[in-house]
Parts: structure tokens; C-alpha cells; sequence
């Protein structure tokens, strides 16, 4: 599969009124159409972007969910960070072991020996009986280092530093593997990572450390049931350290996605799953999206790209 990159298509029509032809209302009107025209994206560019790996279909932050997650088209591998008691970083969504493994406490409580002796994929048998598989019982936690080294350093990482005023050191100890694994350009266009974070002291670390490392600002809006907003003023704010914003799409709209495409800044929403949504995403302007379900949304993108 040949990897797409990001490449925004701005359709912007300037008005002039020429003299003496049409009223100075009419050019006025035509220049404001003008300015309000929408901002596209080539649907063959639009990131898809593998939510954990393929984790409706296999144990969430495994090696088979990445490796699903590349069979099924996602442009990059999505990988949460937690950091063990002796400083390695580690694929976990939570700070806590219950969810995704059998183990109890918190990630930063065990060494990585100790996270290595847990089954992180027996969990996904017991909650998803219909797509229960042998091979899932068993499955480790994965190492940063193991997941590169897997799938090797001309893929694409999209990286989450999970709670990382939990962690001191955790952006030195990524930016040192980032480096290590030659997975930093020098921009955005030659890099083979973006990193993410609701953490915007994280982010603005990382930033001060690496300028060359492509970044995205994670927001959450609490109460889906309202419209969400966004001015003009936190997206220049935005703009000063990062490439993009990533958010949880239902309380999102077109004028929102708008709004940040005019900026110039990426709007990569999570965790879009179902299909009816997808299509509506691509018709307001997104550059990606996270799914649980990257076949679903290559399927989307490859009919899209026909129409």
C-alpha cells in the first residue's frame, strides 16, 4: 500500500468589479461569497488513522491490532504511551491494568518484566464472544520499541502521551526513541510520527525540545449534546506549537471544521465508527479521522474518490 500524505486543495474565488460594471453592492456581496467558499480536502489524502490498531476486530494496543490495522488499509498506527516503573514506555490506553489486561494497579507501579507476565488479550474474548479468537489469549503489552521494530520505521505512528504529568521524562524518553528509530524529518512532510496529547504543557514540551516533530492538540467537548465552538483566538494558539487539533467528533459540525481548515491547521475528529458518519465528516472537510474500523473507512475513501 503506497501511504498517503496530508495535502489540503483550498477552493478560495477572489471577486474584482471591474469599472463601471455592476453596483458597488453587488461586488460587495460577491467578494463575501467569495470569502465564505469551502475549504476541500482531496478525499485521497484524508488520513486513516487505526484507533488502537483495528480494535474493533482484535485486543485493543497489540501487535494483531496493528497488524489488522495495516491489512485493512489505516495510513498510521495510533499508539497511547503509559511508562512502566523503570522507564519504558509501553501500548496502553489506561494508566490502570484492569481494563485491558489481568492485572490490577497502576502502570507506573510495575516494571516491565512484571507488565509482560499479563494476558492484555483474553478480555477482548470475554466482552466480544462473536469475535472471539484462539490467538488472543495470551497476547502481551507491546513496547514501544517492539511495535517499531515490528512494523519498521518507514510506517506511520500516530503517538499519545497518556497522562504525562504522571510521567516525568516521558517526552525526553520519546523524543530520545523518535530519534533513535529515525522517525523524525525535518518537517512534517518527511516525518514518519505525529505525536498527540490532550496536554498542551506535554505538547509545548515537546516543542521546545524538537521543533521538527509534528504535533496535534486533543480536546475534548464534555457535553456531546451541545454544538461545539472554537474561536479564532485558541486557534492561533494552537498554530504557535502544533500542525492540527483532534477531537471527539458528535458535538462537531461543518462550520467548526471550517473554521480550523482556515486556519490552515489539520482536523483529525475520534473515534468514528459508524459509516454514515464518515461520509458526513468527509463532506465538511476533515484530513482524517481516528475508527475502530479502518476497513470501514477505506471503504468510505475508495467510494468517495469515485464519485
Amino acid at each position: 500500500m503506497v501511504k498517503k500524505r496530508f495535502l489540503q486543495v483550498a477552493v478560495v474565488s477572489a471577486v474584482l468589479m471591474a469599472s463601471g460594471c455592476g453596483t458597488k453592492e453587488q461586488a460587495v456581496a460577491k467578494t463575501e461569497k467569495a470569502k465564505s467558499a469551502e475549504i476541500k480536502t482531496d478525499v485521497s489524502e484524508v488520513l486513516n488513522i487505526s484507533h488502537r490498531g483495528a480494535s474493533g476486530h482484535a485486543p485493543e494496543h497489540t501487535i494483531l491490532a496493528y497488524q489488522l490495522g495495516e491489512d485493512m488499509q489505516g495510513d498510521y498506527i495510533e499508539i497511547d504511551l503509559q511508562m512502566t516503573k523503570d522507564g519504558e514506555l509501553v501500548a496502553l490506553h489506561d494508566e490502570t491494568l484492569e481494563r485491558t489486561t489481568n492485572g490490577t494497579g497502576l502502570v507506573k507501579d510495575y516494571t516491565l518484566a512484571e507488565i509482560k507476565k499479563l494476558d492484555a488479550g483474553s478480555w477482548f474474548n470475554e466482552k466480544y464472544p462473536d469475535k472471539a479468537k484462539k490467538e488472543y489469549v495470551g497476547l502481551t503489552v507491546p513496547t514501544f520499541d517492539e511495535v517499531i521494530e515490528k512494523f519498521g520505521k518507514d510506517n506511520k505512528y500516530y503517538i499519545e502521551t497518556k497522562s504525562p504529568e504522571v510521567y516525568p521524562g516521558m517526552e525526553e524518553k520519546l523524543l530520545e526513541k523518535l530519534h533513535k528509530h529515525g522517525l523524525v524529518g525535518k518537517d512534517k512532510e518527511a516525518s514518519n510520527a505525529i505525536v498527540q496529547s490532550f496536554s498542551p504543557e506535554s505538547l509545548k514540551k515537546m516543542h521546545e525540545l524538537d521543533k521538527n516533530v509534528p504535533l496535534v492538540q486533543l480536546l475534548w467537548y464534555e457535553d456531546e449534546s451541545k454544538l461545539a465552538t472554537i474561536t479564532d483566538e485558541e486557534l492561533k494558539k494552537y498554530k504557535e506549537y502544533t500542525i492540527g487539533v483532534g477531537m471527539n467528533f458528535a458535538p462537531i459540525d461543518k462550520t467548526y471544521v471550517q473554521k480550523v481548515r482556515e486556519h490552515d491547521l489539520e482536523i483529525h475528529p475520534y473515534t468514528v465508527n459508524e459509516k454514515e458518519d464518515m461520509k458526513k465528516l468527509l463532506e465538511w472537510g476533515v484530513t482524517g479521522m481516528f475508527t475502530n474500523f479502518p476497513d470501514r473507512l477505506e471503504e468510505i475513501l475508495e467510494e468517495s474518490s469515485k464519485k
